[in-house]
């Protein structure tokens, strides 16, 4: 296993990492700048406020889709589970009249599931990630239809629920800072994702198995098994985003999820994580959902039409792929 770490870090040097990181984040404040010089409604609070609310659902599911994008996998299937996690907690508790905490939990439960099926129909089945994924895309879109009557899920009874991600603890603690607790717990995930990626063995594994996988079987390491809880952990992840935009929305919305996972694979590559593999960081991550964030709000204000809004951030994602390319070469 050593021999694997070692030739993991030959392949991501710290330098490269940091650099990296450097580029997206001054990315991030040129950004900030430009649009804080066209409009002057840019740079207020409440716009702040909003795009740190606008990144939370979208940040959370590029945090679990950046661990299987590292490993050189995919997961087109983050956008529905993030919906079928969403109607199962409006099932859990509206329909069966279940307390919210355990409509949380049954919820994050969910996504984890769909992760851990998606995670044996390639590790065991060795069902290609792109087409394991679409599968399960189309499977929860179904679901999440099926199961609500293809009509939402209202939380009336439960008007509560919406604090999970609309309250604001800060507020209790610091009067005037009404910074919403879906921020916050953005922030709080990319910790924990951040720690379990760099300080732990499932971070160790990812990295290797993206670096190189056979060498990393053959170093006596359980593949199979590592992708299967590595695929979880996304499914987690997209099961917390759910909850988040189920909250906000105060809604379980079955229609919903389509074209979310393909704003969090391009956050995900904004901020540095190789579509090759072996290579990425939360940091970085967390600053290309900014950035995607930023730059919608941005050209929102500015009234440029939505349709031009689209072209703009696929010009942005396919730079930042080619970028990517790049530092492959050298």
């Amino acid at each position: 296993m050593n021999v694997v770490v070692n030739e993991t870090e030959k392949r991501q040097p710290r330098s490269s990492g940091m650099l990296q990181q450097l580029l997206a984040f001054a990315s991030l404040i040129v950004l900030i700048l430009v649009f804080s010089l066209l409009s002057s409604n840019f740079f207020q609070f409440s716009n702040l406020v909003g795009i740190l609310l606008s990144t939370a659902v979208i940040g959370v599911l590029a945090l679990g889709a950046t661990f299987v994008i590292i490993t050189g996998g995919i997961d087109l299937s983050v956008g529905t589970v993030m919906t079928f996690s969403a109607v199962m907690t409006g099932t859990v508790i509206t329909s069966w009249g279940l307390p919210i905490p355990v409509g949380i939990v049954g919820g994050i439960l969910a996504g984890a599931l769909c992760g851990l099926i998606s995670g044996v129909a390639i590790a065991k089945m060795k069902i290609p990630p792109f087409i394991a994924t679409l599968a399960m895309m189309m499977i929860t879109k179904g679901l999440s239809l099926v199961i609500s009557g293809t009509k939402p899920i209202y939380f009336l009874d439960t008007p509560e629920f919406s604090e999970v991600a609309m309250g604001s603890i800060l507020n209790a603690v610091i009067p005037g800072l009404e910074i919403p607790n879906a921020v916050l717990i953005l922030f709080v995930l990319a910790i924990l994702a951040s720690i379990l990626l760099s300080k732990t063995i499932v971070g160790r594994y990812n990295f290797a198995i993206g670096s190189n996988e056979e060498a990393t079987r053959l170093s006596g390491v359980n593949v199979d098994f590592w992708k299967m809880v590595i695929y979880t952990i996304t499914g987690v992840f997209s099961g917390i985003a759910g909850i988040l935009m189920a909250s906000r929305l105060n809604s379980a919305q079955p229609a919903l999820g389509m074209g979310y996972e393909l704003e969090a694979i391009a956050a995900v590559v904004i901020g540095g994580t190789s579509l090759s593999g072996g290579k990425g960081t939360i940091l970085g991550t967390v600053i290309g959902a900014l950035i995607m964030s930023v730059l919608t709000n941005g050209l929102r204000i500015l009234s440029v039409p939505q349709e031009w809004q689209t072209v703009v951030v696929g010009v942005v994602i396919l730079c930042a792929v080619y970028t990517d390319i790049l530092r492959r070469r050298k």
